[in-house]
């Protein structure tokens, strides 16, 4: 079972993104402040996860976080400032909306910019590790796929509803039939198949 928190008596709040490996869409970010000492043997990683089960999850989250926030960065600040710069900001925009101020921010990943006056752990797999951060991460996912099936009504050829825009070979091949679309990442380069696409930040 994933831990309940890192520190013995500061407030945390666990931060984590979705999207980052994406060819559309925006990146998004999750933080969330639970109860200290909370159980939730179902929770964990997102990426581990169904979808039927993110989607409960969520409920439950929200309904027993002290605190939730999400928080997005759109394609074109994504090609304008890197993504990570933007995956670290979209968690930057979620701590901001935070109802309670945390006295300690666990982020999943080892890279971090500072928060004005709010120290940060950096934790590899901490959504696996960390309750609050998984929680982050099952939100943030959750948003996200939701943003991306709406998204897939405007441009269904792209099959967004199922990759989620994501590099699959149905992306892919709508891509090489249709073109980019104003929600495409344009810092991902456009190369000849087999590899399609390379991040060039």
């Amino acid at each position: 079972m994933l831990r309940s928190s890192f520190s013995e008596n500061l407030v945390e709040a666990g931060c984590d993104e979705a999207g980052r490996g994406c060819l559309a869409g925006p990146v998004f970010a999750a933080a969330v402040i639970l109860p200290r000492d909370y159980i939730n043997p179902s929770l964990n990683d997102s990426k581990k996860l169904s979808a039927i089960q993110r989607e409960k999850l969520r409920i439950v989250i929200e309904r027993d976080a002290l605190s939730w926030a999400i928080a997005s960065v759109d394609n074109q600040t994504i090609d304008r400032i890197n993504i990570l710069n933007a995956s670290i900001l979209a968690m930057h925009r979620a701590i901001a909306q935070l109802l309670e101020k945390p006295g300690l921010i666990l982020v999943d990943g080892n890279r971090f910019h500072k928060y004005p006056g709010i120290p940060h752990r950096c934790m590899i797999k901490g959504d696996a590790t960390f309750l609050s951060i998984a929680a982050a991460s099952v939100l943030a996912k959750t948003y996200r796929d939701d943003y991306m099936i709406m998204l897939d009504r405007e441009f269904p050829v792209y099959k967004w509803q199922k990759n989620k825009g994501y590099p699959t070979e149905a992306h892919r091949r709508a891509l090489q039939s249709f073109g980019l679309t104003p929600y495409h990442r344009l810092s991902f380069k456009w190369q000849e198949p087999p590899t399609l696409f390379s991040n060039s930040l």
